[in-house]
Parts: structure tokens; C-alpha cells; sequence
């Protein structure tokens, strides 16, 4: 360790003949991703056999030669880490899984500069978080609103943190929520295939747009039980796009009770509302399943439905 850095020494594997340099390293060194690799090789991080910087992610690798690979002090974040009580479901080496309070947000931000998920997991994992791309930060791979409450996975190695982006990428992790909307819907169950983009008429909004302006966003929604002008669904998200659940529901009619951007309170339920102190959306991240990017075992992970949500369906109860 020399100035806050540290000097990796790699040799590579015989049976990596003729494979690229960063796909030979990151082979040798599976603590490192290749994508982080590829940015240390091309900022000259890397030196050869000779001792001279290669530059070319896309070099050969030369079998049984050791490399030098520098790894520059993290950049701080800048985020001050917080003594926060977390519902962990899991976690090992390299990822966990929290449960999320409704009222939490993931990232420091304006208006909420601590108190927030990264605050609570740079106390609790003390530094042991991934830093794609050399920030010293928690690795977020996804997030949920600050006002949802539920599921979400957290790598806290380079490689988990690759491995489970790529999962998202794909559409390949399992994420069902659960809500209370307005009305009933007909039909009980369907998908909502439409893509969304920034609302041009407020840059703080999702909304629904033509084909080709936005992303494609796919939800599949189906009822469970009907409720008083209201219905309790699961949300299977096919993408996971910024508020998609509570934008797509409320594209077809039905935004989620107590929704303060994308929905209007009926007046049948304003009394509830007011009476029960319910003031975010009712939506919860209830399942959540994907591939452990390094075990490679299945995992999947269930939240019950939160007290405030339970009580707000006891009293829309038919």
C-alpha cells in the first residue's frame, strides 16, 4: 500500500491463452470485475511483464505472465455513515438483502441529505461495499421510492455488483409488489406494455409516451381481491422502470390509493385516509428473486404485507 493505493500482482493462467487482458484478469483476480478491469487498464493502471503501462483492454493476454495492477484510493462519497437499525434478510460476503421501511430513501439527495438506506449501510458494512467505477459508495443496484416500502438486493463486492446490474438488464430478477388501487379493474388481470419517459410538463414526473420516445416499461397486474372501490393486486414487474407500477396502473384507471403525484384520493376513501394518518402510496415490494452472482444458487425472499397497508385494507374490506 503505497499513498493510499494498493499494487495487485495477477499472473495469468495458462489456460487463458489468447483471451483478452481484462477477461484474463478478472479471471486472476475475481475480486475485480472486468468492467472496473477494463476502466484501470485503459487509465493505465496495468502494467506488462516489462513493467510498461498497457492501455489496450483488448490485448492478449500473455499466459503465465504476472501483471501489476494499481488500484487507486476510492473517491469518498461524500456520504457520512449513520447508525440506522436495518431488517436484513440476508447477506453474505457479497450482496445482502434489506427490507425497506416506507419513509426511507435510498440515496442522500436534496431535501435528504442523511438518514437514508447508503447512510444506514456505510455504518453497517464498514466499508466492505462495492466501488464500480472506483467510488466509495454502496452498491445500489436498484432502488425503490422513498414512500414504498420493501425488497431490495445491495452488493457489496464489484463482482456481485456486475453480476446482479447484468440480472436487471436481462429482465431476469423476479420482482412482484403488492398495492391497493381505485376501482376495480376489468379485466381482473392483464399486462400494461407502455413505455415511459420524464412528463415534459413536469421533469419530476413519469409518464406514459409514444412508442420510441421513452423506455419500454411492461407490467402484469392481476386482482386478488376487490375492495371498497378499490382492489388489492400483485404487480409482476417485466421491467423495472422509475415509478412504473404507479404510473402504468394509473394509465389504465386505477393509480394507487393514496398516490400523492399519479392518483386523486375518491372521495370514498378520503376519510379513511385522513382517519389512518395514510399519507404515501400503497405499494410494497413483496418478492424478490434472482441468481447469486458468485454462488450462483437461486435465492428468493418474501416481505409481509406492512402494518400500515394491512390496516388500510382491513378498513377498505368489503
Amino acid at each position: 500500500m503505497s499513498g493510499g493505493c494498493s499494487i495487485i500482482q495477477a499472473t495469468i493462467a495458462s489456460d487463458a491463452v489468447g483471451w483478452r487482458l481484462d477477461r484474463a484478469l478478472a479471471a486472476a483476480i475475481p475480486t475485480l470485475s472486468r468492467e472496473r478491469l477494463k476502466a484501470l487498464i485503459a487509465s493505465g493502471e496495468v502494467r506488462g511483464p516489462e513493467g510498461s503501462a498497457v492501455r489496450d483492454p483488448a490485448v492478449k493476454a500473455v499466459a503465465g505472465a504476472t501483471y501489476q495492477v494499481k488500484l487507486p484510493a476510492p473517491i469518498p462519497a461524500h456520504n457520512v455513515a449513520q447508525d440506522i437499525a436495518l431488517d436484513i434478510l440476508f447477506e453474505d460476503d457479497h450482496l445482502l438483502v434489506v427490507d425497506k421501511p416506507a419513509g426511507m430513501v435510498v440515496h442522500p439527495a436534496a431535501g435528504n441529505a442523511d438518514g437514508t438506506l447508503v447512510n444506514a449501510l456505510l455504518h453497517h458494512c464498514a466499508g466492505r461495499l462495492s466501488g464500480i467505477g472506483g467510488v466509495a459508495r454502496p452498491g445500489i443496484v436498484h432502488r425503490i421510492d422513498k414512500d414504498t416500502s420493501g425488497l431490495l438486493v445491495v452488493a457489496k463486492t464489484d463482482v456481485a455488483h456486475e453480476g446482479l446490474a447484468a440480472q436487471f438488464a436481462r429482465h431476469d430478477v423476479h420482482r412482484l409488489y403488492l398495492a391497493i388501487v381505485g376501482g376495480i379493474p376489468v379485466p381482473p388481470a392483464g399486462t400494461v406494455d407502455a413505455p415511459l419517459a420524464r412528463s415534459s410538463a413536469n421533469r419530476k414526473k413519469m409518464a406514459v409516451v409514444e412508442p420510441g420516445r421513452g423506455k419500454r416499461a411492461v407490467t402484469h397486474y392481476r386482482m386478488i381481491r376487490p375492495l371498497e372501490e378499490a382492489a388489492f393486486v400483485e404487480c409482476r414487474l417485466e421491467t423495472g422502470r422509475t415509478h412504473q407500477v404507479r404510473v402504468h396502473m394509473a394509465s389504465i384507471g386505477h393509480p394507487l390509493v393514496g398516490d400523492p403525484v399519479y392518483g386523486r384520493s375518491r372521495p370514498a376513501h378520503r376519510e379513511t385516509l385522513r382517519s389512518l394518518g395514510f399519507h404515501r402510496q400503497a405499494l410494497h415490494a413483496a418478492e424478490l428473486g434472482f441468481v447469486h452472482p458468485v454462488s450462483k444458487e437461486n435465492l428468493s425472499f418474501k416481505s409481509s404485507l406492512p402494518s400500515d397497508i394491512q390496516e388500510l385494507f382491513g378498513n377498505l374490506t368489503v
